[in-house]
């Protein structure tokens, strides 16, 4: 069992910049992938951001990439998404995710998530 916990979120002006963190309890974090989905009102989840496990892999949405930056600290259970020249298009709940074998796209492979922060990005 792994419990998340994000933070980091608030409201900024477009062109800002946010860290996310996600923190996890439990002694199997450095085993799983991780990613970041985000929640828009009135739209689906979507995908954001995956790291596998040891940090090697990367995969990012064409609508993030060269703008977020994620990365993890297995000694401290933590995973950050470093979020640069927001827009408001990326305001939405952010969730960080774990409990996929591999770094995926697809949220049914997590097993486990956080309760969500929210990013609001002004214009």
């Amino acid at each position: 069992q792994v419990q998340l916990v994000e933070s980091g979120g608030g409201l900024v002006q477009s062109g800002d910049s946010l860290r996310l963190s996600c923190a996890a309890a439990g002694r199997t974090f450095s085993m799983y992938a991780m990613g970041w989905f985000r929640q828009a009102p009135g739209k689906e989840r979507e995908f954001v951001v995956t790291i596998s496990w040891s940090g090697g892999s990367t995969y990012y949405a064409d609508s993030v990439k060269g703008r977020f930056t994620i990365s993890r600290d297995n000694a401290q259970n933590t995973v950050y998404l470093q979020m640069n020249s927001l827009k408001p298009e990326d305001t939405a709940v952010y969730y960080c995710a774990t409990g996929a074998r591999t770094a995926t796209v697809s949220p049914q492979a997590y097993k486990y998530w956080g309760q969500g922060t929210q990013v609001t990005v002004s214009s």
